[in-house]
């Protein structure tokens, strides 16, 4: 954590050292560092930043985290203007005043903000640097406004950048090199914080929420300052502001997920879209005279989705449930003005955006690294439903468990079903096929239906839903190509039968979506289905006969089913019960979901859950475990019911026994002298490893309290058995006591490498699975023929992951030479 916290300090005294030398040699003719030069190098310390705060960073700093992203995200959208100066885009007079200005005051009042709860929480180190970049910025300001203020104040301020984090960096040499004899004021590092401080500053909060804030006063000050007359003009060179910020807002948004908080993670990825889509309205230049018109009826839902989002937002904090409605004024306000981003109306709101962004900035910052806690009404709405019979809010451990085994990011389905009613109703606008560019319809198409829809496909993928991740990433891809292609006007004359081909193979794969979804439940199939009816608009439309009035009864069909999906979503991970059901399978077939609501699936990493497996086979339950090699299914041996229930739920094949497992040899002392001794070396030098040893069946079994179930496990003259190499495994054992054990796969089927292939094969046979994702191997154990080993030899039943020249020499070792 030293070293790191020194490297981290490096990359500030860095970047403020290339700024300071800039800043200098400003008033020169010929600069010291070039543009571009300089463009790059805080393109590459902002990525160093966003993986220092993201990856590296104290769990319990939620100051250092969100000043790195912040400063990242600044020098991010920094880097790219100085490129584009660089390169000659911003060469009329005043561009580059106007294109920085909107950032600079951004940054100049959140890195105020981060300065004065550092100050606030005794972060000494951190407020510096953050109020000397904020003094810095603001100097640039009135460096743009008026010509007469010098460069040299902005060069003084990162030069205080540079002496703070080099002495920081002596001070901590000095007490490493003292052993913590001589301490510089200010550059110990801070305690750790006592249990009940890590419980007030951690629990559900989302450490990453504050930097997204911020980031939305980013993107409204663009708009803003041209109302207010800051800046003279919208033109391209406020782009990278804006595209710097939707993409660190998307990245966010992922984070969340990883916090376990849906609800913000949904909301940072509604505000990435507009960020999009207002880059993309000031690109207008490139390709047309006149600014752009904005589909209505997509902004239309768009503040439906936010009304409905801050409603169950209000449940988590009332504060939070307001600031959105500032968003629903926001797409009100862009469906009521043809222009969208470059009226007044929608101006005027953002100005709004930027103070109440500030103030939640400053609001949820504080309550994250200071002790006391401002209020926000986080509990009002739950004490209101308390109230209530008919709905209960879900809440404990199991709020975000996945729908099979161990997840790490919270459900995106939320959000994907969002996407899928914005893009939908963003088809209802038809514009000029002549010039398709002059309607804002490619971001809501591409960034909403495709990039935000893939995120929700991948999320998916890691909680299990093998489907619907399928179905999610399947309409990215379609939406993604064929909104650049109907809407960007990529496509020339020639272009129907290759765009059709296109589309009939997208329509074969949903087809095949539409038939799995039989299975899955009722909203999925007519999910899947009405997507159809947009495949078929696309198909239409390349062919060139498609009926007026096609695409607005498709939009409303598809849009009105996904407008479910997205409400049924947000009840069912918010409520208990089934407020709004997806339904039922539309046929169920034996065996498949059978064990959705039977078979328990427990992390494998949590204590609590091999405490809970182990509960479960000393009560007569057989469950699927984690190896060394593959998944096994076991049983205790002391449960003869249990061992009986696993020899039939795998059909098991005579020429396939099942085997014993132990977890030390100390359980076999005992019987030691049951055994010979060249065997009982023979195994004690080749255990714990992935090798199984058929020994001869003897008195020895009756020691393990085998009882009535010594008949399913092995053969009547000879026994495998074995010590895993996994400590789980192990672990297990030593709670349970000697374990009965087969392959987690129907016979005859190849071996279960994952939890989920587990719960598919042996879902409804089984009381539960302890799901540690991928097996390490994926070859089942060695097994060796160890029934006549004292006469020198030794046999293989089946070579698996230790190969034959692994094993021998073991035994050679203990021969007699």
């Amino acid at each position: 954590h030293k070293l790191f916290l020194l490297s981290h300090l490096s990359c500030y005294s860095t970047g403020s050292l290339l700024l300071a030398v800039h800043f200098y040699s400003l008033p020169r003719a010929a600069p010291l560092i070039l543009s571009t030069t300089l463009g790059v190098l805080l393109l590459m310390l902002s990525s160093l930043l966003a993986y220092a705060g993201i990856c590296r960073s104290p769990r319990n700093s939620s100051l250092f985290l969100t000043l790195c992203l912040t400063i990242s995200a600044f020098w991010c959208g920094y880097g790219v203007l100085f490129i584009l100066e660089g390169q000659g885009v911003l060469n009329a007079t005043g561009d580059f005043c106007n294109a920085l200005v909107p950032g600079l005051v951004t940054f100049t009042l959140a890195l105020l903000l981060i300065a004065v709860v550092g100050f606030l929480c005794r972060e000494v180190i951190l407020a510096l640097i953050a109020s000397a970049v904020s003094l810095a910025s603001a100097h640039e300001v009135a460096m743009c406004s008026s010509p007469t203020f010098g460069s040299s104040a902005v060069a003084c301020n990162y030069m205080v950048i540079c002496l703070v984090g080099g002495y920081f960096a002596l001070g901590r040499i000095l007490c490493f090199l003292s052993k913590e004899r001589i301490v510089l004021p200010g550059t110990g590092l801070a305690k750790k914080k006592t249990p009940e401080q890590l419980q007030s500053t951690s629990g559900s909060t989302n450490r990453f929420a504050v930097t997204a804030l911020i980031l939305n006063m980013l993107s409204a000050s663009v708009f803003g300052c041209r109302l207010l007359g800051i800046t003279g003009k919208l033109f391209i060179g406020q782009v990278p502001w804006l595209w710097a910020a939707g993409v660190y807002q998307l990245g966010i948004c992922i984070l969340s997920y990883r916090a376990m908080d849906v609800l913000m993670a949904t909301f940072f990825g509604f505000t990435s879209i507009l960020k999009f889509s207002g880059g993309y309205c000031l690109l207008y230049p490139i390709w047309q005279p006149e600014e752009p018109s904005f589909p209505t009826p997509c902004l239309v839902a768009f503040s439906i989705l936010f009304v409905v989002l801050a409603l169950f937002l209000t449940l988590k904090s009332m504060v939070d449930g307001l600031y959105l409605l500032v968003y629903v004024a926001y797409c009100i306000a862009l469906a009521c003005c043809p222009k969208g981003f470059f009226e007044g109306g929608p101006q005027g709101v953002d100005v709004a955006i930027f103070v109440a962004s500030a103030l939640m900035s400053l609001l949820h910052l504080y309550n994250m690294a200071a002790s006391a806690k401002m209020p926000v009404g986080r509990g009002a709405a739950k004490a209101l439903l308390a109230r209530s019979r008919w709905l209960k809010l879900r809440e404990g451990a199991d709020l975000h468990a996945p729908y099979l085994g161990y997840s790490k990011y919270a459900d995106a389905e939320v959000l994907a079903y969002a996407c899928s009613v914005l893009a939908s109703f963003a088809m209802a606008r038809t514009g000029d096929p002549q010039a398709p560019l002059a309607t804002v319809v490619i971001p809501w198409v591409v960034v909403a239906g495709g990039i935000l829809k893939l995120l929700g496909g991948s999320v998916a993928f890691a909680r299990g839903k093998t489907l619907e991740s399928s179905a999610f990433i399947l309409y990215a891809v379609m939406w993604i190509i064929w909104g650049l292609t109907r809407y960007g006007g990529l496509y020339g004359t020639p272009r129907s039968f290759h765009a059709a081909v296109g589309i009939v193979a997208f329509m074969l794969f949903n087809g095949f979506i539409v038939f799995c979804s039989v299975f899955l439940n009722i909203a999925w199939f007519l999910y899947s289905l009405t997507f159809l009816l947009i495949s078929v608009s696309f198909l239409l439309d390349a062919i060139h006969a498609l009926p007026a009035g096609y695409d607005i009864a498709a939009t409303l069909i598809f849009g009105l089913v996904s407008f479910y999906c997205f409400l049924s979503a947000l009840f069912n991970s918010t409520f208990e019960g089934s407020c709004l059901p997806m339904g039922r399978p539309i046929v169920q077939l034996s065996g498949v979901g059978g064990g959705t609501t039977k078979c328990l699936h427990l992390p494998a990493r949590k204590a609590s859950s091999v405490k809970r497996i182990a509960d479960i086979l000393k009560n007569g339950g057989t469950c699927g475990i984690p190896t060394d090699t593959v998944y096994v299914l076991v049983a205790a041996c002391h449960r003869p019911d249990a061992v009986e229930k696993a020899h039939q739920s795998k059909r098991q094949a005579q020429d396939r026994p099942m085997s014993l497992w132990i977890s030390s040899l100390k359980q076999l002392e005992p019987a030691k002298h049951l055994f010979s001794p060249l065997l009982w070396d023979f195994m004690e030098a080749a255990w714990p490893s992935p090798i199984s040893l058929v020994i001869p069946r003897g008195d020895w079994v009756d020691f393990l309290g085998m009882k009535d179930s010594a008949k399913y496990v092995g053969t009547p003259q000879s026994i495998a058995i074995r010590i895993p190499d996994c400590s789980v495994t192990t672990h297990l054992i030593d709670m349970v006591g000697p374990i009965v054990v087969t392959s987690a796969n129907p016979t005859g089927e190849a071996d279960t490498t994952h939890h989920n292939q587990v719960y598919a094969k042996l879902g409804d046979k089984v009381d539960a699975v302890l799901c540690d994702g991928p097996s390490p191997e994926n070859i089942a154990s060695t097994v060796v023929d160890c029934t006549k080993i004292d006469s020198g030899n030794i046999g293989f039943f089946r070579v698996g992951i230790i190969p034959k020249a692994q094993v021998k020499p073991i035994l050679v070792f203990f021969l007699p030479s």
